[in-house]
């Protein structure tokens, strides 16, 4: 946590020597002020639905309504929304993405439980990363599992970096394409807002 310069004044050089059509380069500057013929960006969600289900990330990137009254859906919002409500505030950066600040300047994500970690901290992680090279402030993370009474220091690591702009380039491949990548099942495909695109057709 240290100071509130733009990304362009810190630690850019290695961003900088991108070829612009990386995605990216692309995402950095759709959310400057230079116009792009190509826009791109990403929210937390579709971070999270990408290392999850490329085809519920490709339903997210065109709008697509969901049923959010299916239980498990409503069960992981309202614990979001109840966990920790007076020790942190909602914080909306770019209409990009919507962070959970506490009162020590920490980002924190919660999440019902810690059956799916790896996508909640690569969220998470992609919220650190948007702060330094975005915002241009670097912060620590936590995520949280308020009903295991569980907790976990998040940092935002030279190879998380690159693990979150791996995953942004990856997101970009499978929105980029026409048609959603083909139905796969999982375990968690029940319990998914998108279940009847997949399975009741």
């Amino acid at each position: 946590m240290h100071d509130d310069t733009r990304a362009t004044d810190i630690e850019t050089d290695r961003l900088d020597d991108l070829p612009p059509d990386d995605p990216v380069s692309i995402l950095l500057r759709s959310v400057e002020t230079e116009a792009t013929v190509e826009e791109f960006r990403v929210t937390g969600v579709m971070m999270q639905y990408y290392a999850v289900c490329h085809r519920e990330l490709w339903f997210e990137s065109r709008d697509i309504e969901i049923d959010r009254d299916r239980a498990a859906i409503v069960r992981g919002t309202n614990v979001d929304e109840q966990a920790y409500s007076d020790k942190r505030r909602s914080v909306p950066i770019d209409g990009t993405i919507v962070i959970d600040v506490l009162d020590d300047g920490t980002v924190m994500e919660v999440k019902p439980s810690s059956s799916m970690v790896e996508p909640a901290r690569l969220q998470l992680l992609y919220y650190l990363w948007y702060l330094k090279h975005v915002v241009g402030v670097e912060r620590d993370g936590v995520l949280a599992h308020p009903t295991e009474r569980r907790r976990e220091s998040v940092e935002l690591t030279q190879e998380a970096e690159q693990r979150v702009e791996e995953a942004l380039r990856g997101v970009y491949d499978v929105i980029d394409e026409k048609t959603p990548p083909e139905a796969e099942r999982k375990p968690f495909c029940d319990s998914c807002a998108y279940h009847d695109f997949c399975w009741c057709c």
